[in-house]
C-alpha cells in the first residue's frame, strides 16, 4: 500500500531542506492548477529541489513510497499536463534556473529547467545568437516546461518545436536514476530517445538539465501587419503567400473577438474596422527580406487587405506583435473564464473549420475568439463562457471538445504545442486505435512500471475519463485572504 503521502514530509525536509516544502494548506493551493484554470486540485505536498540530485531522491522516495509525482515548471501550461494530485508529490523545477554553459563553438548551451524561455535569448544576443522557440509566455515559461509539452510558438513554421532545438537531456527517471540521453553532437546513434522525452510530459521522467541549439540571430527582421474584412480574405492572403513561395519565420492571424480583447488590454492600435488582422514575419539576409516583403505586401493586397503596415525596426516590430503576444491573456477582460484549445489542421483547410467553428459558436450561444498560427494550420479558438452561470462550463467544454473533433475530421490533430495533459486525454481514443494506445502505454511502463510519473496525463484512464477534477468555482482563496490581486 502506498505511504500517505503527509508522512513522506520530514523526508521530504531532510532531502530539500525547510525552505523547499510546502505543506500549508494556502501556500499549496498557489499550484492547484497550471495556466488552464479551468482544472483545479490542491497538491498533497509540493518541494523545490535545487539539483539533479535532490530531484532523484525525491523520486526515489516517492518510488520506494508507491506516491505518485508530478512535473511542473513554470506553470504556464495550457493543457493541465501540471494538474497535482492531492495524495501525491508536486516537484516544481522553479529554482534550478542557472544557465550553465555557453558554448559558441558548437552552438549551443546547457541551462536548468527553471531557466525562462527568453532568458536564453538574453544570455547569447551579445554572441549574434538566439534561441529560436519562443512561445508567447517566452518571458515566464520555463525551458523544462517547453521540454514536457514540445512547446512552439509563433516562429515554429520557419524554426520548428522545441524538439527540433534540443541537443541533449539530463533526466531523472521514475525509478530515481539520474541519466544522460546526447549531448552537444547534432545526431546521437541509437533510439531517438530525445525525440521520445521531448513531449512525453513528464510521464516519462523529469529533466534536470538541458542543452539546447543556439540559432545565428538574422541579418534582417521585417515584420509586415495586414488587415482584412473577414477572416476569408485573410486565409486567401495565407495561402497565396505560402504558395509563391515564400517561407515566412511567422505567419499568425487573429479575429475580431480577439482584436477587441487585445485593444482592451494592451491597446494595440490595430487598424480599426478589421474582421481580421494578418502579422507576417520575414528573416534572413536583408536583400532576401526585402524582396519577400514587397511579395508578401503586393499579395495581401490583392486577397483585399485595406490597411498594410511594414516595421524593421525592433520598437516598431515590438508594436506589431504586442496584441498577438498577449492575446490569450487579453481574452480576460472580455470574458469571466475561458478555454484555450489547441487543434491542428492542414492550411487549406482553414477556411472550412473557421466556418464551422462560427456556425458552432452561433448555435450553442458560446462566443469563440480565434488567435493562431495560420502559417501552419495551428488554431488556438478561444472558448468564452462565465463561470458563475451553472452548467456554463460543461457547455464550453463540449463546444471545446467539438472544435477539436472538427480538427480530427478534417486530417489534424487534437494539439500542436501545448500537450495533451488532463484537458485532451479522452481524446487521444478519437486520434488512435486500441493497438496505438496500448504501444504507447507500454513504451511509458517500460520507464515507468509503477506508473507514479504524472499519472492520469497524456493518456486515457477510468478515472480521468469518468469523473473530472474539481473546477475550482468563484474567487479564489488568496484573493478573498487579499494576498493575491485578480486582473
Amino acid at each position: 500500500m502506498p505511504e500517505p503521502v503527509h508522512a513522506l514530509v520530514p523526508r521530504l525536509r531532510a532531502i530539500c531542506g525547510d525552505d523547499g516544502v510546502i505543506s500549508d494548506t494556502a501556500q499549496r493551493r498557489t499550484y492547484e492548477s497550471d495556466a488552464l484554470t479551468y482544472h483545479a486540485e490542491v497538491p498533497g505536498v509540493v518541494v523545490l529541489p535545487t539539483s539533479a540530485e535532490q530531484v532523484a531522491d525525491v523520486v526515489r522516495l516517492c518510488a520506494d513510497s508507491g506516491v505518485p509525482f508530478v512535473p511542473r515548471g513554470a506553470g504556464t501550461g495550457l493543457s493541465a499536463g501540471a494538474l497535482p494530485r492531492g495524495d501525491g508529490v508536486l516537484i516544481t523545477t522553479s529554482r534550478m534556473r542557472r544557465i550553465i554553459d555557453i558554448d559558441i563553438g558548437n552552438e549551443c548551451a546547457v541551462v536548468e529547467p527553471g531557466v525562462a524561455n527568453l532568458d536564453i535569448t538574453r544570455a547569447v544576443a551579445p554572441h549574434g545568437y538566439y534561441y529560436a522557440p519562443d512561445p508567447s509566455s517566452q518571458q515566464v515559461c520555463s525551458v523544462g516546461g517547453n521540454v514536457a509539452e514540445n512547446s512552439g510558438g509563433a516562429h515554429c513554421l520557419k524554426y520548428g518545436f522545441t524538439v527540433n532545438h534540443v541537443l541533449g537531456l539530463r533526466i531523472v527517471t521514475p525509478r530515481g536514476e539520474i541519466v544522460r540521453l546526447g549531448g552537444t553532437a547534432p545526431d546521437a546513434p541509437g533510439y531517438d530517445l530525445i525525440g521520445a522525452f521531448v513531449g512525453s510530459e513528464g510521464t516519462l521522467g523529469i529533466a534536470t538539465e538541458v542543452t539546447v541549439r543556439l540559432t545565428r540571430a538574422p541579418q534582417r527582421v521585417n515584420t509586415v501587419l495586414a488587415a482584412f474584412e473577414t477572416m476569408d480574405a485573410g486565409g486567401a492572403a495565407v495561402s497565396a503567400i505560402i504558395a509563391a513561395g515564400v517561407l515566412p519565420a511567422a505567419v499568425e492571424m487573429m479575429d475580431a473577438l480577439s482584436i477587441e480583447a487585445a485593444e482592451q488590454a494592451v491597446a494595440c492600435d490595430y487598424p480599426a474596422g478589421a474582421g481580421a488582422v494578418l502579422i507576417v514575419e520575414l528573416d534572413g539576409p536583408a536583400a532576401d527580406v526585402e524582396a519577400y516583403a514587397t511579395v508578401v505586401e503586393r499579395l495581401c493586397r490583392e486577397a483585399g487587405a485595406f490597411e498594410i503596415r511594414a516595421a524593421d525596426d525592433p520598437a516598431e516590430r515590438a508594436r506589431i506583435w504586442k496584441g498577438r503576444k498577449s492575446a490569450f491573456a487579453a481574452v480576460g477582460r472580455i470574458s469571466p473564464a475561458y478555454i484555450v484549445q489547441d487543434g491542428v489542421v492542414p492550411r487549406t483547410a482553414l477556411p472550412d473549420v473557421l466556418r464551422r467553428i462560427a456556425e458552432l459558436s452561433a448555435r450553442s450561444g458560446i462566443r469563440v475568439a480565434n488567435v493562431f498560427h495560420a502559417g501552419d494550420g495551428n488554431l488556438h479558438p478561444l472558448v468564452l463562457f462565465d463561470d458563475a452561470q451553472p452548467g456554463a462550463a460543461e457547455r464550453a467544454a463540449e463546444v471545446s471538445g467539438t472544435i477539436l473533433d472538427l480538427c480530427i475530421e478534417h486530417g489534424g490533430s487534437i494539439t500542436g504545442e501545448h500537450g495533451v495533459g488532463v484537458d485532451k486525454a479522452c481524446q487521444m481514443p478519437a486520434m488512435f486505435g486500441p493497438a496505438d494506445l496500448d504501444t504507447f502505454d507500454r513504451f511509458r511502463r517500460a520507464f515507468d512500471p509503477q506508473g507514479i510519473a504524472n499519472p492520469e496525463k497524456l493518456l486515457p484512464t477510468p478515472r480521468l475519463c469518468g469523473e473530472r477534477p474539481a473546477v475550482r468555482k468563484g474567487e479564489h482563496p488568496l484573493v478573498t485572504e487579499g494576498a493575491a490581486e485578480l486582473f
